[in-house]
């Protein structure tokens, strides 16, 4: 049987690995000067929803702002999509708590509270307004 504190150290690895690949890849690929597109350096194809109906879909623009983030210009990530930048905080943030974890075992149980009802509707929120906002810059370029 694996002992509580060893198990939250696997845990913890188990979350710190992706978000540190996240942020690792984010570092290596350019951001678009678009502002979205970015993904297609990593062979993803175009964003099928931008490409049926001319509008940026909830996530356009998240590659380019983890890119950005990953080079530190937290201006750009925000202008480009505030939703991504958030979320990019939110892996590096992660990724910090999670190896830390990893490394000395400790309790993440106050961390909990971070997980509201609240919370997860106020990153909703956000999602939804950086969605907007990418339409609004993008009408707004297009005219």
């Amino acid at each position: 049987m694996v002992a509580p504190r060893q198990l939250r150290r696997i845990v913890a690895t188990l979350i710190a690995l992706p978000a540190l690949a996240v942020l690792t890849i984010a570092a290596f690929v350019t951001p678009d000067a678009a502002g979205y597109g970015t993904h297609t350096q990593l062979g993803l194809p175009p964003c099928g929803f931008e490409l049926a109906t001319g509008l940026p879909c909830a996530t356009c623009g998240m590659t380019t702002a983890f890119a950005h983030a990953a080079d530190g210009n937290f201006v750009a990530s925000f202008l480009t999509q505030p939703a991504g930048f958030v979320l990019a905080v939110l892996t590096a943030v992660t990724a910090i708590v999670a190896t830390y974890i990893a490394i000395t075992g400790a309790d993440p149980r106050p961390l909990k509270s971070l997980f509201s009802a609240k919370l997860v509707l106020l990153g909703g929120a956000i999602l939804v307004g950086g969605w907007i906002y990418k339409i609004v810059v993008t009408l707004g370029s297009a005219g």
